[in-house]
């Protein structure tokens, strides 16, 4: 699998995402601010509520910007056995009931599932639980992660 083909799906992904969001934030700033929607007493509040729903867009967009700007700048390394899982590396794991997963690691804000042929890999974040349970692992070493009161345990399989 090739993980530059995955940076660049997520690349795509955030960019999409971010020109959606723009979209929503304008269509919430012109409800909230067309003229058909200006209060004619204090229980008409369509404006008032787009006016909200832009400013978390807002935030949202912002978000999404600083994230695609992360990953634009990203370059995922070859796997260096000697560090373990580091930024940028594609990991195989197998939990306790033998199913396998395949997970990117990546900087902040790329959380997404991508579809690579019949593959499926889920992008997270080092700062995600299982992406800091893996960092520094190698292959063969258990992850460990909480899940509520629940403990989960998988296999690092393979690093790429």
């Amino acid at each position: 699998m090739d993980k530059f083909l995955l940076h660049q799906q997520v690349v795509k992904r955030l960019a999409e995402d971010l020109l959606q969001a723009e979209q929503a934030v304008r269509a919430a700033y012109e409800t909230a601010t067309h003229e058909e929607n200006i209060a004619e007493n204090k229980y008409d509040t369509l404006g008032l509520e787009a006016a909200y729903l832009a400013t978390g867009l807002v935030r949202r967009t912002e978000a999404i910007r600083l994230a695609l700007a992360d990953w634009r700048k990203f370059r995922p390394h070859p796997y260096d056995a000697r560090k373990g899982v580091q930024l940028g590396a594609l990991v195989c794991l197998m939990d306790s009931g033998g199913q396998r997963q395949y997970l990117f690691l990546g900087p902040d804000g790329g959380s997404m599932k991508l579809d690579i042929g019949t593959q499926l890999v889920q992008v997270i974040s080092s700062e995600a639980p299982l992406g800091w349970a893996m960092l520094g692992k190698f292959e063969g070493d258990e992850v460990s992660i909480e899940i509520g009161p629940l403990q989960k345990r998988f296999e690092v399989l393979r690093v790429h």
